[in-house]
């Protein structure tokens, strides 16, 4: 065990100097994890040996998962049906254009530009015309934006793009077998069943020190993991869809939410971003800097291309516009795992698949940072008060007053 132990002690240590760096140069802490991570897999694989960071043993493996799962399900949990009701149109619509435009895009720069075959260029198209909801996510947080109009439509544009992604994944590489059908069935019947069940469930054995609501949901995302794992999908959309059923419950115990995200973001969400950043290979993109820079300028070109004009017709305000179309432009989950999926599936090689994950891991950096250092809707952010503060400890200590909302104004993306 001695080990296990040095090495998650050295995961935290690295996540602790994420976290650092993100107060220091005022960046998301997701994307300091994942430069972090890039940058400790190349310089201690260097010195010390490529496999010191353990980014394939089981345990880190499951962490990391749990961490996307949970952050999925958090952000899925953020979603107001009551806005997205009023905003479904808009959040349909971004996310068609964010998933169609860099779809067909990436696919044709793949096959036309760097000459890959058929199937590669179309797994080249599924893996980057995602939105990274993990990225999204953990930047509306950090700034406040998921409580706002504002950011609960980008999240569910998100949700609608990523499951364009997922289908398109499966419609042209997953097998349609009797497992997919059973897996639709069950997912049907548990969606339904869910909010029916949860609150009635809390309100007889909840509020103990156990902890009982914490496991039972994720008993929930871990059963209905295991569930897409089996039928060939991916664990993280039921996750997302489980978090959207019961946003109208769950997303409402500010108490609970608090709990699940110091869980999340204090222990698990470091090991999937840091894992994710050392799977970006520098030297094979110093040897093959074109493809990289090609796929990566690719997504972001037709991203912008679809999703501004969108955001625009609907009225969007400059700034929110810009911001909207960059966020969405962001990938990593979906991406790194339909390139995985090519990769164990033989239909790409090892340097596309490192062409690929690369671009993944760069359009959540690069269109990130731009966002947040250009366009930043700062009249969104919600401002330090004494009174945020008081209803913030109100909150966490769940006191009947912190149960008042609010009326947000309405905002367009």
């Amino acid at each position: 065990m001695t080990g296990v132990w040095a090495l998650a002690a050295l995961w935290l240590g690295l996540a602790l100097i994420a976290s650092l760096l993100s107060i220091w140069l005022r960046v998301s802490t997701a994307l300091s994890e994942i430069i972090v991570g890039t940058i400790a897999q190349l310089l201690i694989g260097a010195a010390i040996g490529a496999a010191i960071l353990g980014t394939d043993e089981s345990w880190v493996r499951m962490l990391s998962g749990t961490g996307a799962i949970v952050l999925t399900f958090l952000a899925g949990a953020e979603l107001d049906p009551e806005v997205f009701r009023r905003k479904w149109k808009e959040a349909t619509a971004v996310g068609l254009v964010g998933f169609f435009f860099p779809f067909f895009g990436c696919a044709a720069a793949a096959y036309f530009v760097l000459g890959w075959q058929a199937s590669p260029s179309w797994l080249a198209g599924v893996a980057l015309s995602t939105t990274s909801v993990a990225v999204v996510y953990a930047v509306m947080l950090e700034f406040g934006l998921n409580k706002t109009e504002y950011g609960k439509t980008v999240l569910a544009a998100c949700f609608i793009n990523d499951l364009f992604t997922v289908l398109a994944l499966g419609l042209i590489f997953a097998p349609f077998t009797i497992k997919t059908l059973i897996f639709a069935g069950a997912a049907i019947v548990i969606f339904a069943v869910l909010p029916w069940l949860t609150p009635r469930f809390f309100k007889l054995y909840g509020n103990r020190p156990s902890e009982l609501e914490t496991k039972f949901l994720l008993l929930c995302l871990f059963g209905m993991g295991a569930l897409a794992a089996w039928a060939d999908s991916e664990a993280v959309l039921p996750a997302y869809i489980i978090g959207m059923v019961l946003a109208g419950t769950v997303g409402k115990d500010h108490a609970l939410i608090r709990r699940l995200r110091t869980l999340t973001f204090g222990f698990l969400t470091p090991f999937y971003f840091i894992r994710a950043g050392s799977f970006v290979s520098i030297p094979a993109l110093i040897a093959a800097p074109f493809a990289f820079l090609l796929l990566l300028l690719t997504k972001m070109v037709t991203k912008f291309v679809g999703v501004y004009p969108v955001t625009k017709a609907y009225k969007s305000p400059q700034q929110e516009a810009m911001y909207t179309t960059l966020l969405m432009s962001t990938g990593l989950t979906f991406g790194t795992i339909s390139s995985l999926y090519g990769l164990s599936h033989h239909i790409i090689d090892e340097g596309q698949y490192s062409i690929l994950v690369a671009g993944v891991i760069g359009s959540a950096v690069v269109p990130t940072l731009i966002a947040n250092a250009f366009f930043l809707p700062r009249h969104l952010l919600p401002q330090p008060a004494g009174d945020d503060e008081a209803r913030a400890i109100a909150e966490f200590e769940d006191e009947p007053a912190a149960a008042a909302k609010q009326p947000e104004p309405t905002q367009s993306i």
